[in-house]
């Protein structure tokens, strides 16, 4: 997949099934690939949102 932009990349990870922690809990436990983010951080999310609003208000 080919983006215009860094902004494409930042909050589409994927979800991983964990099968051992599934198996173990009888539920379907899933974790989010974060560090598949453009600098491998929860927070780019949170920096996008906070440019942006710094942005639309001036």
């Amino acid at each position: 997949m080919i983006h215009e932009n860094i902004e494409g990349l930042i909050g589409n990870t994927p979800l991983v099934k964990l099968n051992k922690l599934s198996e173990l809990t009888g539920a379907t436990i899933l974790g989010k690939c974060e560090f598949m983010n453009p600098t491998s951080s929860v927070k780019d999310r949170i920096a996008m949102n906070m440019i942006n609003e710094a942005l639309a208000s001036g």
